[in-house]
């Protein structure tokens, strides 16, 4: 099966650095691509110009994406190309199909049930281990898990490695980690399942015991491109290579500048080592994007540093392509409550210049951000979505709605039913209403994901006036098949990390003070070097109007003024007087960790006396129990849990167990606002843990 289209006419769409990518054979080929670029376009039309030429059956083809909505946008591109036949796929449902296929034929029994109840198991390993199953613990805990497994550590191995590469769960030893990992696999070996991790292990495993299997995945695919290259962990990279086989048609795609997963196991390395991995190997730049304006890439060019150190991160420098917009805007508020409605209104201003709602986004760094831009947008009536970090078609609640109009059809198949009224009878039995509610955090978002349903069987039905159930149950079933998420008439809200792979027309990018981006807590240098990526991918995201705010008092105490990447640039507020020259050269003691020796560098460390991630002898009940007050005061306070005492502070007063107002204000992190505050309350519930 080849492609329809002339080859020469195939080429005519692109630059001449996409030209490039797409004729490119004989050798492995590694494109950084920057953001805005066009790589979903190049790598397309070099498969269609394989095809076209016969220099690669589309059949044997595997294009490799690491979410199900690229693979979708991958088969619709392919498909307008006049492509068919190649497998576009997320890494996890490649290796899924493999497996599943193969398993009986290798070990006898069919592969154990993919499990969707990890938040379950991994509650009942942390029961176990006499840890809590606070939610915010647990979830901490899960992606812990999950670094392990993809960085393909084992339980007793993490506890050393953990420490050495500096990982913390607050308050959890990473000797009790190892405990927790270790007892998450006894759970699943008693439910007889695996988890979505497990499917790249167990791939891997099959193809390492088997030749005989391998050979025939290697039969199978014999062409090979791989977008996103720089979110490829240590298990993903290691299951690639072995689908290559030493072959030389394959082609990587990515961005180290967009490198913003290392925290869950992604390394750019692999991108940025690649040619030296696979000699011969040839490395093309894509760096024309058409995307934003001059003005929004220059800025976006200026996060990353000088032109020297892009290029010595393996990155590209971006050249615009589009024509001159607005500078960017920067503005300064007094408290989050007046950022919020200066947002809003800057929002409603280019509505009223004639850009879509759905064009528009506000783009945070953590999630306790969210609800004072909520109320603002309300407050305007501006309609709005909050994009959550799971994918649309895995909230439970459409879910929910899925099963149940596939259910009805069901059980009424010789009914024709009344496609839309019938549609808001059921998802109404779920909770939906005409009108939005006026909660926001969760309430609102499972109000949206419905109405989201109903909107699709509303256009279902204004293009086909005789739809009727089975054919809005049809529609929802193939568009959760492609991940195609309803798309919604409002500004979209969402964290910097989940914006990742999207675009609007205008960007408002909140919060971006010192103590925000780069987030509190990042004190590692690669942990900083990440976070100034995590700008310019945030930047990256506005087409033509930017606005960038923080404000001077907010929730996120300690380093003040705009973040450190944007300080001096052209057009950036004023910053705080320096501090006096005493003050800016005071040495920092360096203290060591009382229990393994090593330096103390980070500020949680030294507050501590130890490495937060070192063994020391503190009750984990007393720590379940500072949790859970801290949680109550902060929803009392409504503030996040943090601002009411660190986990580095929370646990050092769970080790020293201060019994007086005298004690407690020696720890390190407990000053005179926080002791008059909260030191009354928080000794009361130490005496009752003495008690």
């Amino acid at each position: 099966m080849t492609c329809d289209a002339p080859p020469e006419q195939i080429l005519t769409a692109l630059d001449p650095e996409q030209r490039q990518v797409a004729t490119t054979f004989g050798a492995p080929v590694c494109v950084v691509a920057g953001a805005g670029t066009g790589k979903t376009r190049a790598i397309t039309h070099r498969i269609a110009y394989a095809a076209a030429t016969g220099r690669a059956d589309p059949r044997r083809t595997l294009a490799v994406t690491f979410t199900t909505r690229a693979a979708g946008t991958m088969r619709s591109r392919l498909a307008g190309l006049g492509v068919a036949g190649v497998q576009a796929r997320t890494i996890h449902s490649a290796a899924l199909r493999q497996i599943r296929y193969f398993w009986p034929r290798a070990y006898g029994c069919e592969l154990p049930q993919v499990s969707e109840a990890r938040f379950k198991m991994v509650a009942d390993a942390s029961r176990r281990t006499g840890l809590s199953v606070d939610t915010a613990l647990i979830r901490d805990l899960s992606a812990e898990l999950s670094w392990a497994k993809v960085s393909n550590i084992s339980a007793d191995q993490y506890p050393a490695l953990a420490r050495a590469a500096g990982r913390v769960v607050g308050g959890v030893s990473a000797t009790t980690v190892g405990r927790v990992l270790s007892g998450y696999e006894a759970v699943k070996r008693e439910a007889g399942v695996i988890d979505l991790d497990d499917i790249l292990l167990c791939a891997v495993g099959l193809l390492d015991d088997r030749p005989e299997i391998a050979a025939a995945i290697h039969d199978q695919y014999r062409h090979f491109v791989v977008d996103e290259y720089q979110d490829v962990s240590p298990i993903q990279h290691t299951l690639l290579e072995l689908w290559f086989g030493g072959r030389d048609d394959v082609c990587v795609v990515g961005d180290p500048h967009q490198s913003i997963h290392a925290f869950a196991g992604a390394r750019a390395s692999y991108l940025t080592g690649f040619v030296a991995e696979h000699p011969g190997a040839i490395r093309l730049e894509l760096v024309r994007n058409y995307r934003s304006t001059p003005q929004i890439v220059d800025l976006a060019n200026a996060v990353l540093g000088s032109p020297a150190g892009a290029q010595t991160a393996g990155g590209v420098r971006l050249v615009s392509q589009a024509s001159d917009g607005p500078e960017p805007q920067f503005e300064v508020f007094a408290d989050e409550t007046a950022e919020a409605a200066g947002v809003a209104r800057w929002l409603n201003d280019l509505h009223g210049q004639g850009v879509g709602w759905s064009e528009l986004a506000v783009l945070h760094r953590v999630n306790s951000q969210a609800p004072a831009i909520e109320s603002a947008l309300s407050g305007l009536g501006i309609p709005y979505l909050v994009k959550g970090a799971e994918r649309f078609y895995d909230r439970p609640e459409v879910r929910r709605g899925l099963r149940l109009v596939a259910s009805r059809v069901q059980q009424s198949p010789g009914e024709p039913g009344l496609g839309l009224v019938d549609t808001e009878e059921l998802l109404r039995s779920l909770g939906w209403s005409e009108q939005a509610p006026e909660g926001q955090g969760s309430v609102r978002q499972r109000w949206e994901s419905l109405q989201a349903l109903h909107d699709l069987a509303e256009r279902l039905m204004s293009e086909q006036s005789q739809a009727r159930l089975a054919d809005v149950d049809a529609a929802l079933r193939q568009a959760a098949q492609l991940q195609q998420a309803p798309a919604v008439d409002g500004v979209t809200i969402s964290t910097m990390h989940a914006a990742k792979g999207l675009e609007w027309r205008g960007v408002a990018l909140i919060g971006v003070s010192d103590a925000m981006v780069p987030f509190m807590m990042a004190t590692r240098t690669e942990e900083l070097a990440e976070e100034r990526r995590l700008l310019h991918v945030a930047v990256t995201r506005a087409g033509r109007h930017l606005y960038i705010s923080y404000a001077r008092n907010s929730t996120a105490k300690g380093r003040h003024g705009i973040s450190r990447y944007l300080r001096g640039l052209p057009g950036t507020p004023q910053q705080p007087a320096e501090r006096p020259a005493a003050a800016r050269h005071r040495t920092v003691k360096v203290a060591n960790c009382r229990v393994c020796g090593g330096p103390l560098t980070a500020a949680a460390d030294r507050k501590l006396g130890h490495h937060m991630a070192c063994e020391v002898d503190v009750d984990p009940q007393v720590v379940d129990r500072l949790r859970s007050w801290r949680l109550d005061r902060a929803r009392r306070d409504k503030v996040p849990a943090f601002v009411v005492f660190t986990d580095a502070t929370l646990l050092a007063i769970a080790e020293q167990l201060p019994a007086g107002p005298q004690q407690l204000s020696r720890i390190s992190g407990i000053g005179p606002a926080k002791m008059e505050r909260y030191c009354d309350e928080l000794l009361e519930v130490l005496d009752q843990l003495r008690s």
